[in-house]
């Protein structure tokens, strides 16, 4: 508590008035938003959640996942199967996804760490965790397998927010939880000893081993945390839309969607991946919108588009839109570097 507090005291006052008033807006925008705008809210707060929870393994403490749709396929089936076998309620639910997805991240942490895997082989492992988990779900009938699994909807009763049935509104604010509550704890981390020796890691692993911090330990502490808040992503992913399939939770694009979001916002800062993951939601709203005006239906026109808009974004700005526009706007450091820009590399010909 601490620490956020100094983090607090040493942002520039703009800083502070911008996150209050982005706050207070957030918190007041459905009372005057349709439907459409809710729904594309949700997707944009839901998206940056997940984009947080993997900035704290990769931007933070320099691990690459390129399978984190893992975490997300099994805290929503988990959550999900408890709900309708047993009448679970997914609050209790989202305990034991996290605790499935925790022991899957450690074991994955173990195996790489343990026998020095790391960079691209790093990631090729949690893709392949991802995949065969997959498979596996693809044949699991208790849930459904490659036929999908689907909640029951039940709306308008006094228990909708105890079994997450509600409607647009009660996601919406669920989702800006999720959000602030992801935002303070990257925030906790970073002021705190393990953002330090993440960092650290980050930067040189060789060194950091050589001062004195335990690699193996910390290195499995930010897989633990990300993988454990992913589920929480694969929880609301699972009552919100209330369907799952294999195919799609745990399909590779999802876990390309969770790092873009992050590497076009900022990778390793606070705000980035919100940043990131309205731009992403926007970009593919448009993109669609376009597409249905000029009549195209050519497969794959879609990703196209949007492979040549992102490359563009991150061709001229390599290190994300967030620091750059922060630096700008005069979000940057008063007595200490702010969270939001110290931990992005800084380009020195901006």
């Amino acid at each position: 508590m601490a620490g956020l507090l100094a983090l607090w005291r040493d942002a520039p006052s703009r800083s502070r008035i911008a996150l209050v008033a982005l706050a207070l807006l957030l918190g007041l925008l459905p009372v005057v938003a349709d439907r459409f705008v809710l729904t594309t809210l949700i997707l944009i707060l839901s998206l940056a959640y997940v984009g947080m929870a993997w900035n704290i393994m990769m931007g933070f403490a320099g691990q690459l996942s390129l399978g984190h749709a893992l975490y997300v396929g099994l805290g929503a089936y988990t959550a999900a199967g408890l709900f309708q076998h047993y009448a679970l309620t997914p609050w209790l639910g989202m305990l034991v996804a996290v605790g499935v997805c925790v022991a899957a991240a450690s074991l994955i942490g173990w195996l790489a760490f343990r026998f020095g895997i790391s960079g691209t082989y790093f990631a090729l492992l949690t893709i392949a965790f991802a995949e065969f988990t997959r498979i596996g779900f693809d044949h699991l009938g208790w849930v459904g397998g490659s036929a999908g699994y689907f909640i029951r909807v039940s709306q308008g009763g006094a228990r909708d927010w105890l079994n997450l049935r509600g409607g647009p509104l009660m996601f919406y604010y669920l989702a800006l939880g999720l959000v602030v509550f992801a935002f303070v704890l990257s925030a906790w981390l970073l002021r705190g000893r393990a953002g330090y020796y993440f960092r650290a890691i980050r930067d040189n692993e060789d060194a950091a081993r050589a001062a004195g911090i335990d690699t193996f330990r910390y290195k499995l502490y930010a897989v633990q945390i990300s993988g454990g808040l992913t589920a929480l992503a694969g929880v609301f992913h699972a009552f919100y839309y209330s369907n799952l399939f294999p195919e799609q939770i745990f399909n590779i694009s999802r876990s390309i969607e969770i790092v873009l979001v992050a590497i076009i916002g900022g990778i390793g800062t606070l705000f980035g991946p919100v940043l990131g993951a309205a731009i992403l939601t926007v970009l593919s709203e448009a993109i669609n919108a376009a597409l249905a005006g000029f009549g195209v239906d050519v497969p794959g026109v879609k990703q196209v588009l949007y492979g040549v808009v992102l490359g563009t974004a991150i061709m001229f700005m390599p290190h994300g839109v967030w620091p750059g526009l922060a630096r700008r706007l005069g979000f940057g450091r008063r007595r200490i570097e702010s969270a939001a820009e110290a931990e992005a590399p800084v380009d020195r010909h901006a």
